[in-house]
């Protein structure tokens, strides 16, 4: 089983992280990280950090002449703000040493972040360490750490993609509106990756050309306004084996891990899978997915549809896995909101900290980065082993079982 940590302030010097649990052999090299780092900072709506950040990894531990080792691999990426900002990080974030003189503390909550509930769990007097640790700068090391993941799923040809739905209120409303076209370029493409590098093509990675022009439009109207906004968008896995995740506990449904996904990434406040919010507003017999017969060769049962989003009774069936987040507006504003100096008591607007009017499209491709990792966890706990020749031959022995080519074809069909 993977796990990964991560530490560091979006400000310091650096972001880290560590994995383990990554089998021997596994090729991987810096550029499987770099590309995926590299789009974290796509997307129109973004603020001024995107022009002083280029992210790259800097792999320290656990591979050798590119291919992984067995043992824990560590990762770090450098702050571009912590020099380039000019605003003395080097001197407010220092391990050694006391607070420079002339520092201004924070002290005003921003209604929506982090600030005001990080002060009272871990006491602080001034918020900076709150603001600087729940910053999703920390996403760009998920982003490394769960890009292995993705490599992984990659070599059992499983491709993640994802693309946005909707920022603010311009976006499509039902997903027939968009399911056609983002099953057609996964089709022509073989695989979900077909759906990021088309996403990636358009300013707010949507699917519709006419669709970006107008969110492009509502972004530039909402940053004369001086607020923000969220969105929704769709991560998709293509080449799900059937069986991974299980019924039999709570905790090892794969819906939950998606929604859990989904969720723990900053600024993202609901999660469905498949057609989850819609179906609830629908009878059974438009919800529930048609069995057809498998044909020879295959190992999962075909589905007419695939409103589930690939999942039944908390375990997969083989149909692409879908699954869509929500994220709120970004709660930093140009436009000052009501708050209370926490030094004082006394009411006060909220400060500005530099921020994005929205990252709707950033957060879909950190989405990807969260649901690779739930789906290669799942993959390995049916599939594990320590290196890579040793898990393929469990997947090969897998399929020659559930498709009835092997030695197992009597026992499978009773």
């Amino acid at each position: 089983m993977l796990r990964y940590l991560t530490a560091g302030e979006s400000h310091g010097e650096a972001i880290v992280g560590v994995l383990e649990g990554a089998p021997a052999q596994l090729p991987l090299a810096p550029d499987d990280i770099n590309e995926h780092l590299a789009r974290r900072w796509l997307g129109y709506g973004r603020g001024g950090r995107s022009k002083i950040e280029n992210d790259k990894v800097h792999i320290y531990s656990g591979v050798r002449f590119e291919e992984t080792l067995g043992s824990p691999i560590s990762f770090r990426i450098d702050n571009g703000a912590y020099e380039k900002d000019k605003a003395g990080w080097p001197e407010k974030m220092a391990i050694e040493g006391g607070p420079p003189e002339d520092m201004e503390t924070v002290t005003m909550p921003r209604p929506g972040h982090a600030d005001l509930a990080g002060k009272q769990k871990y006491e602080h007097d001034d918020m900076r360490p709150v603001i600087d640790r729940s910053s999703a700068r920390e996403t760009a090391m998920r982003v490394a750490c769960c890009s292995v993941a993705r490599r992984l799923l990659n070599e059992f040809g499983i491709e993640v993609g994802s693309h946005v739905v909707r920022i603010g209120d311009v976006g499509f409303d039902e997903p027939e509106e968009w399911v056609d076209r983002r099953n057609a370029l996964i089709e022509e493409g073989g695989g979900a990756s077909a759906l990021y590098e088309a996403a990636d093509e358009s300013a707010t990675r949507m699917l519709d050309d006419e669709m970006t022009e107008r969110c492009v439009e509502h972004i530039d109207q909402t940053k004369k306004d001086r607020d923000s906004l969220g969105g929704v968008y769709e991560v998709v896995v293509t080449g799900v084996p059937p069986g991974l995740g299980s019924y039999v506990h709570w905790d090892r449904r794969l819906d939950g891990q998606l929604v859990q996904a989904i969720c723990s990434i900053q600024a993202q406040k609901a999660a469905e899978v498949g057609d989850g919010f819609f179906n609830a507003k629908r009878p059974g017999s438009q919800v529930h997915d048609p069995i057809e017969p498998r044909e020879n060769g295959e190992w999962e049962y075909p589905r007419r549809t695939n409103h589930a989003g690939g999942t039944e009774g908390g375990t997969s069936t083989g149909m692409p896995l879908v699954v869509r987040g929500y994220m709120k507006p970004i709660p930093t504003l140009i436009k000052p909101l009501d708050s209370v100096d926490t030094a004082t008591g006394e009411p006060q607007p909220t400060r500005y900290e530099r921020s994005d009017i929205t990252s709707v499209p950033a957060a879909s491709t950190v989405a990807e980065a969260t649901v690779a990792y739930t789906v290669a966890n799942e993959f390995l706990r049916k599939y594990g082993g320590d290196s890579m020749p040793e898990i393929r031959r469990h997947v090969e022995a897998d399929r020659e079982a559930r498709t009835g080519t092997g030695e197992n074809q009597e026992a499978t069909s009773e």
